[in-house]
């Protein structure tokens, strides 16, 4: 039977959208247009709860933001892998949750609702390209550089899925062919050389010299002090992570690369570096074109890009408009840990 497709319908709000990362789970109601009327928060507790305990703190998050009113719509980010849009996730930041059927959880305990899931940085981007930096765009790749590297891809003013729901995970293009393993069971991602933890550990291995137990921030608090080898941590992250737009930009011809996450709190410690890479190699004309900035939607980029889900489906969510072929693409790292995931949380 051949592949029909045809707008989602329309949404008009209010929505429910879900962030579920491993340190937080984050809930909030928006309206039509995208803006936050409430949010709230509350742990994860990823490292000493159950799946059904987790499950029972997000259900319960949400009831309490949406207090009882009509809502039309729930959008969810979390991280991955997954099996999309079916929704059965493996998040690397939540242990217990192995293959948890989350989509399907949601829709029984918000029956007649759509509720559509998608990777957590993917949502980041589509928040950023809806209501953030990159409104207005028609070609926007929205990074997230964090304790992971994810990625989410709009081309011609559509979100992209890819075959399994993972187009635009940038974290996994290679920066340093003989650089570090990565958990992916590849060697020199961009993730393996730029991600939180990653940049921390080489610091380490040259000499930083920062508290036990030291992350990020502590990092880039160094830096900023003018630590040397802090200093040099975070040019290598930036530098890798430019040379990864760069060869996105030369791939898809993108107009605006926007760039959130924790780590891109170092400022121009990392942007700086990171600028000079896509100009040292994005050559072509069209390349010099891009424009990359700073995320704009802080933490609730998130949760308005899985508001998007619903309330700008004809733009952001194409696995409910078609007919004629199965409603599930099981992602290749299905059966492992090791797909798309950003981490960023």
């Amino acid at each position: 039977m051949p592949v029909v497709r045809t707008p989602p319908p329309a949404v008009t709000g209010p929505v429910l959208a879900i962030d579920i990362g491993g340190t937080k789970l984050a809930a909030a109601l928006l309206d039509a247009d995208g803006r936050v009327l409430t949010d709230r928060r509350t742990p994860t507790r990823a490292d000493t709860a159950s799946a059904e305990e987790i499950y029972a703190s997000l259900t319960q998050l949400a009831d309490d933001v949406a207090g009882g009113r009509p809502i039309t719509g729930v959008g969810v980010g979390c991280g991955g892998p997954m099996e999309w849009p079916a929704g059965r996730v493996s998040p690397l930041n939540i242990p217990a949750w192995l293959g948890f059927p989350l989509r399907e959880r949601l829709a029984e305990h918000f029956p007649g609702l759509p509720v559509r899931l998608h990777n957590d940085a993917v949502c980041v981007a589509a928040g950023e390209h809806w209501r953030g930096a990159g409104r207005g765009s028609r070609n926007l790749l929205g990074m997230v550089i964090s304790t992971g590297v994810g990625g989410g891809l709009v081309l011609d003013g559509r979100l992209v899925d890819g075959e399994s729901g993972n187009a635009g995970h940038i974290g996994h293009v290679v920066v340093e062919p003989d650089g570090p393993s990565c958990v992916c069971g590849g060697q020199g991602c961009l993730e393996a050389v730029a991600r939180g933890p990653a940049v921390v550990r080489w610091a380490r291995d040259h000499g930083w010299a920062g508290p036990p137990g030291a992350s990020g921030p502590e990092l880039v608090t160094d830096a900023t002090a003018g630590d040397p080898v802090a200093i040099a941590a975070l040019h290598r992250a930036g530098r890798a992570a430019g040379i990864a737009i760069a060869s996105a930009t030369a791939l898809c011809d993108l107009e605006v690369v926007s760039i959130g996450g924790g780590l891109s709190a170092a400022g121009d410690l990392l942007m700086a570096p990171l600028l000079d890479a896509v100009r040292r190699y994005a050559r072509l004309p069209f390349a010099r074109g891009v424009r990359v900035v700073s995320a704009e939607l802080g933490q609730s980029a998130g949760l308005v890009g899985a508001a998007a889900l619903v309330l700008a489906a004809d733009r952001y969510w194409s696995a409910d408009a078609v007919t004629g072929s199965s409603a599930t693409k099981p992602a290749s790292s299905s059966a492992t840990r090791s797909g798309h995931s950003s981490g960023s949380r």
